[in-house]
């Protein structure tokens, strides 16, 4: 089991004599507490559901097959954090699908609020993004309703029916003993042979975004990783010395192979499985960071059994992770939240004349679904709703959950804003933006990016300034 002290794999940030000291002062009140109404312990509430799609639905917004099987359940994992200085309850979640956007976003937040007793900017709900999984955007789906459209990307009532069973989920935990938490813990090991850039450098010196998550090409397997975060992180809680819940995080596209109908968590879910199993009494979740730019591609080729492989790799790191953990009492915990206002994307295909004659070609149903998720995005912008970012510091680590489909390069940033702790950068949070690349590879004519970006170049400049605001340090 993971004790403090214990050395990590991969050097964290220390506190430091004056951090020390500042911890060692926030105790000395407990000595003089008599006489005063205690502060409220902080409890963990642990839930789960199914949320595996039905046969026929669409996977991956429609730009697959539909579900035809299912090799494996897709489930929505989470806690709610209870605690005094948090003033109202924050729920993690993260959900085995693609992608939760705009309004269908807000519909899950409302609902796990409403179940949590907390408000809906204090659920930071994230999607997992394997891709034989739905993405909702109820918005689009009706304009897809409303034109007769061949595409689909979401079954509405189907999604109401998700959203009210992980509702329930989160209800039922509430109406339970709460799990005490004393402690909070971070670890972190380096995954071997498991992520790589999509961008790589060919013998003739091209620069080249094509791999993806499998890949075939010999010269994508021989290139370099290319700009990843190779390390998994665990956050851990825990009662005393008893583990009570972890949340592993990776930045990766958590795909081995997809795309026939047959749904599955894939090598991601296989590995929280397999911790769930090593570790029973300890909630498992896994929320994928900031991989918009990385997949396994080089490292997989596509046949099915390299998924396993991956699984394994990733479990390993995830144990490694866990067995470098160093525990720290949570003494206290916070939430901010900035609001983003991105500009919608501009330039041929992507204008609203451009989208709504897309939303009508019913020769390409694909099309009609990227053209009605375009349009419900600029609709939502047009209505003046930002998104948020929020970012909940639990002491010597901080989780903060970013939109979109975002480039590695801002976890890598928003570690580096602070350097004196764990930065937990969790992307897919609101998924309406779609790629946030950063702007060098627009520079560069990222091939991604042709589709499945609907937000403006200014897009690095707007996340940016936001995570330098929430991630601020406190005076």
């Amino acid at each position: 089991m993971p004790n403090q002290p214990h050395p990590f794999e991969a050097p964290l940030p220390r506190r430091g004599v004056l951090g020390a000291f500042a911890a060692a002062l926030m105790v000395l009140p407990r000595a003089f507490a008599a006489g005063r109404e205690a502060a409220r312990p902080w409890e963990l509430f642990p839930f789960s559901a199914d949320v595996t799609p039905l046969v026929g639905h669409p996977c991956m917004g429609g730009g697959i097959e539909p579900v035809k099987s299912v090799a494996d359940p897709l489930e929505a994992i989470g806690f709610v954090l209870r605690g005094d200085s948090l003033e109202k309850p924050v729920v993690v979640v993260a959900v085995d699908w693609c992608e939760i956007r705009n309004e269908a976003y807000d519909r899950w937040r409302e609902a796990i609020a409403e179940a949590a007793g907390t408000e809906p900017g204090r659920v930071l709900l994230s999607a997992v993004h394997q891709h034989d999984a739905p993405i909702a955007d109820l918005a689009a789906e009706r304009m897809l309703e409303e034109h007769g459209c061949a595409g689909r990307i979401c079954n509405i009532p189907f999604h109401e029916l998700i959203v009210k069973r992980v509702a329930h989920a989160v209800e039922k935990a509430m109406a339970k003993a709460p799990r005490p938490v004393t402690h909070v813990g971070v670890g972190r090991a380096k995954a071997e042979r498991v992520g790589s850039s999509r961008r790589y450098v060919r013998p003739d010196g091209t620069v080249v975004h094509d791999r993806t998550s499998a890949s075939k090409n010999p010269v994508a397997h021989d290139a370099e990783e290319g700009l990843i975060d190779p390390y998994v992180t665990v956050v851990s809680f825990w009662d005393g010395d008893e583990p009570v819940a972890a949340l592993n995080h990776y930045a990766i596209h958590p795909m081995s192979y997809y795309g026939k109908g047959e749904v599955s968590a894939d090598f991601v879910g296989m590995a929280r499985r397999a911790r769930q199993k090593a570790l029973p009494g300890v909630l498992q979740v896994y929320a994928s960071g900031c991989g918009g730019d990385v997949t396994a591609g080089k490292y997989n080729d596509g046949d099915p059994a390299r998924r396993p492989e991956l699984a394994a790799r990733l479990e390993d790191a995830m144990a490694r992770a866990w067995e470098a953990t160093r525990r720290e009492p949570l003494e206290r915990a916070s939430l901010r939240v900035e609001p983003l206002t991105f500009t919608p994307r501009e330039g041929p295909g992507f204008t609203e004349v451009d989208l709504k004659a897309r939303l009508l070609d019913h020769a390409k149903p694909f099309g009609q679904c990227l053209a009605a998720m375009g349009l419900s995005w600029r609709e939502r912008v047009a209505a003046g709703r930002p998104i948020d970012l929020p970012a909940l510091d639990l002491g010597p680590v901080v989780l903060v959950l970013l939109p979109g489909e975002t480039y590695v390069a801002f976890q890598l940033l928003a570690q580096k804003l602070r350097p004196d702790k764990v930065v937990v950068a969790i992307a897919y949070g609101d998924a309406a933006t779609g790629y946030i690349p950063t702007a060098d590879r627009i520079a560069e004519r990222d091939s991604n990016l042709g589709d499945w970006c609907w937000v403006a170049p200014d897009a690095e400049a707007v996340l940016t300034k936001g995570l330098e605001a929430v991630l601020k340090p406190e005076r």
